[in-house]
């Protein structure tokens, strides 16, 4: 089901990660990769964009494996407004994460909405709702731009302590229905097993396309599949079931 010789999601030592692009790009071919998304977590404030294109592209003619140049963008507003960096330009591919989830009151970290849920400030199923259509919107305004990628989908609401049972098929549909409608690509990641067996075989259902993502932020990480490729294998019986 998945194409284990990509792996759509990594960080380098420009942003959250430990290595450089030269290390992790010897890695993808230690690993056998043939494509590597280079996706480090930028913003408004962010001043390295130039250095780090620059850096991918000289890497790129020392290498066969295919890289692609993206920056990972959160989700701050609750119309999908995001944190872009100032100039898109050179970028080939943004993946859009949602780590904190736009409220009336601002922003709030998954132990932020988790006390609101404990407190009864607020449903499970309204986190839910705001969660799914943040992500939706933040996705159909990303597209607009460049080919984009979603990362770790759902997975505020794990950190949330909400539990899957609570999500209903409907709001995951919803989501690949978007998805559907933008292009944007699944993002199966080995760091954070998200999505679930469960939320992959929606999206699935859905037509909508999934890449495995190390998310790794040390080069020995990279294109490590363990959750990825039992994921796959699950998918891919369930297909021949079919």
């Amino acid at each position: 089901m998945f194409d284990l010789t990509v792996d759509g999601h990594v960080h380098t030592a420009f942003s959250s990660g430990r290595d450089s692009v030269l290390v992790l790009v010897r890695a993808a071919e230690e690993a056998g990769l043939r494509e590597l998304t280079l996706a480090d977590r930028a913003g408004p404030e962010t001043v390295w964009l130039p250095a780090y294109l620059a850096t991918i592209q000289r890497a790129q003619q020392r290498t066969e494996v295919v890289l692609r140049r993206g920056v990972e963008v959160e989700a701050v507003g609750s119309d999908g407004w995001l944190a872009f960096p100032g100039d898109l330009a050179g970028l080939e591919v943004v993946s859009v994460g949602v780590d904190r989830l736009p409220m009336p009151s601002g922003l709030a970290g998954p132990e932020a909405v988790r006390a609101l849920v404990a407190g009864g400030v607020i449903r499970p199923a309204d986190v839910v709702e705001m969660l799914v259509t943040v992500t939706a919107r933040a996705i159909e305004r990303v597209s607009r731009y460049a080919p984009t990628l979603l990362a770790r989908p759902l997975d505020f609401l794990t950190r949330a302590g909400i539990d899957e049972s609570l999500i209903e098929d409907s709001a995951v549909v919803a989501l690949a229905a978007a998805c559907w409608e933008s292009g944007t690509v699944i993002e199966v990641s080995e760091r954070h097993r998200a999505p679930s067996l469960r939320v992959a075989r929606l999206f699935a259902a859905a037509g909508v396309r999934m890449v495995p993502a190390s998310d790794a932020q040390q080069a020995r990480d990279v294109a490590q599949w363990r959750y990825a490729r039992q994921l796959s294998d699950k998918l891919l019986t369930d297909r021949v079931a079919g």
